[in-house]
């Protein structure tokens, strides 16, 4: 019998990730399945009791339970105690093993698929929340120059910066305190492409060669790197690289084998459209 996986989420009828690891799985010759489950906003943890009763071997953790994933572990990862949230599982017996690999997974994508080194890049992250504080600890990894967190709320970004002083100096503060400066890679972590939102970024915050990036991702262009095009920036990538290379990572953490990830999101993009 196949070793079991799947994804929790809610909604998650929309999710990728079966068919992200369904292709990993071939391509490595794993012998495992993957599949979505819909968990109760109220029912994460008899979800996964059940799925662990049935042998499941791993999860990935998506909206709304990172939070609640990251509390039910039993053992955390340090990028998973840095996070404060888990979208990667792995049970063992009583043990409950908690991951994070979105951080990884977009370094990864910039660095590796986008060819964009971060050492000594001048980088600006949009947002606060739980998206943020989750790809802080292996942005700094990389060596930028600075990071500045930028936010609506200047406090929630000024917390959140000396939560990681001990790994470098983070400024942050709202986003009319950007004005006047310039930054090599734009990074937005916020909600804002989900609701049709465009961002009240000042003009001018683009350094020529920026790279703007936006964790979102669909079948059209995100306000926010229509933004970024209208201001010039010629790079500009979604988040669909750094779908599939969180889930290469999770792979990697469940069955020691890194998948190649460059066809899987090839074909992704086709189908997308894009």
């Amino acid at each position: 019998m196949s070793d079991l996986y799947c994804v929790f989420g809610n909604p998650i009828a929309h999710s990728k990730s079966p068919a992200i690891h369904a292709a990993f799985a071939a391509a490595t010759g794993q012998d495992m399945h993957y599949e979505a489950r819909l968990a109760a906003v109220d029912g994460f943890k008899p979800a996964i009791s059940e799925f662990v009763a049935m042998g499941g071997k791993g999860a990935n953790v998506t909206v709304p339970f990172k939070e609640e994933a990251f509390r039910l572990a039993t053992r955390l990862s340090e990028r998973a105690s840095r996070a404060g949230a888990v979208n990667t599982l792995a049970f063992n017996g009583t043990e409950i093993f908690g991951d994070n690999t979105d951080g990884a997974g977009l370094v990864r994508d910039i660095v590796h698929n986008l060819g964009v080194s971060l050492a000594g890049k001048r980088i600006l992250l949009l947002g606060a929340g739980g998206a943020s504080r989750g790809v802080i600890a292996p942005l700094l990894a990389e060596r930028p120059a600075s990071l500045f967190i930028a936010n609506r709320s200047a406090g929630k970004a000024e917390a959140l910066a000396a939560s990681f002083a001990d790994m470098a100096t983070v400024n942050a503060g709202n986003f009319a305190k950007t004005e006047d400066m310039i930054f090599d890679l734009v990074i937005n972590a916020t909600s804002a492409s989900l609701s049709g939102d465009a961002l009240p970024l000042p003009n001018g915050i683009f350094a020529e060669g920026c790279v703007a990036y936006d964790m979102m991702y669909g079948q059209s262009e995100t306000p926010f790197l229509a933004q970024a095009r209208e201001q010039g920036v010629v790079q500009r990538a979604d988040g669909l690289g750094m779908l599939v290379e969180q889930a290469a990572e999770a792979f990697f953490v469940w069955r020691g084998v890194r998948p190649a990830t460059r066809q899987v999101l090839a074909d992704l993009r086709s189908k997308l459209g894009q």
